[in-house]
């Protein structure tokens, strides 16, 4: 599986790692986009979203070259395949799926309080696409063709949470240094109505790390040896 593999993920890392470079590239030429106020881009998920996705396959493709290159699996490579099948499980995959879930419908809601109108003249529709829709199928013909080992719910869980807490401190933090919303939606909601997004935010990430735990057993079986079996042969 390794020359197929290197030849997907050299496909994705190169269409993400364009898909990052031209986000650079187009709003940083057009002053009006809120990637040239307080925090820049970085202060998107959205855009988070793409350096991760770009960062995990880019630890794919490194793991298909030296499972190319060497003929017997060193220690580094087995870290280094330890954390790939991380970063799929706790982040690429709920992170991703989840991106597109909820752009696409906040955006069929009311696209305004996610991705005003106006931004239809700066960023390319192509662009929008690659950030808010491709993401999906990539990560889904990630999951059917190359098997990934999925940690204990419990560690998998608490990167995610980690993940997620760090990033709405983010969010919190520049609207306090700046005081400006990252989204629109958010400057609409009073306080019990942000309570409600962020946690059901966080519900549907939760309910992603499940649905890809659950698609990749049925793809690909459990991958990880019971505990009784384990004492049977330590035994």
């Amino acid at each position: 599986m390794a020359a197929p593999g290197f030849v997907l993920h050299l496909g994705f890392l190169a269409w993400n790692g364009f898909a990052v470079w031209q986000n650079v590239e187009v709003t940083g030429t057009n002053l009006s986009h809120g990637a040239n106020t307080y925090g820049g881009r970085w202060k998107y998920l959205t855009f988070l979203n793409q350096i991760l996705q770009t960062a995990f396959f880019g630890v794919c493709l490194l793991c298909d070259l030296l499972q190319l290159c060497l003929s017997n699996r060193n220690r580094f490579c087995s870290v280094l395949s330890r954390l790939k099948d991380y970063i799929f499980a706790a982040l690429a995959f709920p992170v991703g799926v989840f991106v597109f879930t909820s752009f696409w419908s906040i955006y069929a809601y009311d696209r305004e309080l996610v991705y005003p109108k106006e931004l239809d003249s700066l960023i390319p529709q192509w662009l929008n696409h690659a950030m808010h829709t491709f993401i999906l199928p990539l990560i889904l013909i990630e999951l059917f063709a190359c098997s990934h080992q999925y940690p204990s719910k419990k560690n998998g869980l608490a990167v995610l949470v980690v993940f997620g807490i760090a990033y709405l401190s983010w969010v919190h933090w520049v609207r306090y240094a700046a005081d400006i919303w990252v989204y629109p939606i958010l400057a609409k909601l009073d306080v019990i109505g942000m309570l409600v997004f962020f946690t059901s935010s966080f519900l549907c990430m939760f309910a992603f790390y499940c649905l890809g735990e659950w698609l990749t057993r049925q793809r690909w079986g459990s991958g990880r040896p019971s505990k009784k079996k384990k004492k049977k042969k330590s035994n």
